[in-house]
């Protein structure tokens, strides 16, 4: 992106690193919930997600400063920003593939006692999906028809849309409270939200394991954000606004890795998790068409349109999706609780009960 030289080619580009990151950030969230216990996951989630957070913290900071090489190779400031960054993640990229390791059961590096006490961990947990299994087109449509698949993509979105729009807009945000702030000072004031936000991700990705209330968590963080935008919207002084980018950081950046964790907790099954994870997450990406048309210069500085919007999500969809979720599974785990699924597994083998996944009756629920 940083070599093109007109719009046709930056667009060609940018779509070409969208198809090539798209299975990243489902992917590797996929592959952490195979080597680990629900109640373990979501703090590993919650660090990985931080690194967005951070990437924002960071990322201002090193923007700032590659900016300044404007002029070098007869290149403006943004294209080496582009070519820097870029180059670092092909290395990266390249590193990854001797570093990653296979799922527990095909693990070389693991001994077979480490690989069965690993099977072993997870077996406690009601799960069976670290161990190799077959496609078969049934455990896409059992992911497909789940309602759980749609009431955790309906929370992501709230917590995405909100995500996108403040990862592209939180320097115009802030920009607009002082009209005199150059980029780079917007880009400067923009660190400290992020870095607050990544300790924040990493604390109730513990938090939620700890106490095992993925849900209870989401709302809570939720508030934070719907306050935060709401000061954003009610408020023309710099002070109370620049206060309210804290709040809304706060608000967003757990909840997303939390509904990452707190979906691939209550879906088991190797295919039907995995797709459930990419409907969930794809679907929150899809937002992002939506997010990045609502901040409009023709409505600076006070972009009403854009803190709106971001409040709706925050408050529709996030906070009030995961109440009812929360709500619903608790119900089905009571049932379950009392016998009344106890028929589904009835008459079957055991290579058929494992096959039912989340719908074994003594799989409960994450909260």
């Amino acid at each position: 992106m940083g070599l093109v030289h007109n719009f046709s080619g930056m667009m060609a580009c940018r779509f070409f690193l969208g198809l090539a990151e798209a299975g990243l950030f489902p992917g590797v969230n996929y592959y952490l919930s195979c080597w680990y216990k629900r109640s373990e996951f979501g703090i590993r989630a919650a660090i990985f997600f931080s690194a967005a957070a951070l990437a924002g913290s960071f990322g201002g900071l090193l923007a700032a400063g590659i900016a300044q090489m404007k002029g070098v190779g007869g290149k403006p400031g943004w294209a080496w920003i582009f070519i820097l960054e870029g180059l670092v993640t092909v290395v990266v990229g390249i590193v990854s593939y001797w570093m990653v390791h296979d799922f527990p059961a095909e693990a070389t590096f693991l001994s077979p006692d480490d690989r069965a006490r690993v099977l072993r961990r997870l077996a406690s947990d009601g799960q069976s999906s670290a161990k190799v299994e077959s496609f078969k087109w049934k455990y896409f449509w059992a992911s497909v028809r789940d309602w759980k698949t749609t009431a955790f993509a309906i929370i992501y979105m709230g917590a995405d849309g909100a995500l996108y729009a403040f990862a592209l807009f939180v320097p115009t945000i802030i920009k607009g409270m002082n009209p005199e702030y150059s980029a780079t000072t917007a880009n400067l004031l923009s660190v400290p939200p992020y870095a607050v936000a990544a300790v924040a991700t990493i604390f109730i990705g513990w938090l939620a394991d700890r106490t095992k209330q993925r849900g209870y968590c989401n709302i809570a963080m939720s508030v934070f954000g719907m306050v935060g935008f709401s000061m954003l919207l009610g408020s023309a002084n710099p002070h109370v606004q620049y206060a309210g980018v804290f709040l809304g950081a706060l608000g967003i950046y757990p909840c997303i890795p939390n509904t990452v964790s707190w979906t691939s907790n209550n879906v088991e099954g190797v295919y039907k998790r995995g797709v459930s994870l990419g409907f969930v997450i794809g679907w929150g990406n899809l937002n992002g068409v939506v997010s990045s048309n609502i901040y409009r210069g023709k409505d600076k500085p006070r972009y009403f349109l854009g803190h709106g919007v971001v409040l709706a999500y925050l408050t529709l969809f996030l906070c009030v999706g995961s109440i009812v979720t929360r709500i619903l599974l608790a119900r089905e785990n009571k049932k379950r609780r009392d016998g009344l699924r106890d028929h589904w597994v009835e008459g079957k083998s055991q290579d058929q009960i494992d096959e039912l996944g989340d719908k074994v009756p003594d799989f409960e629920y994450m909260l």
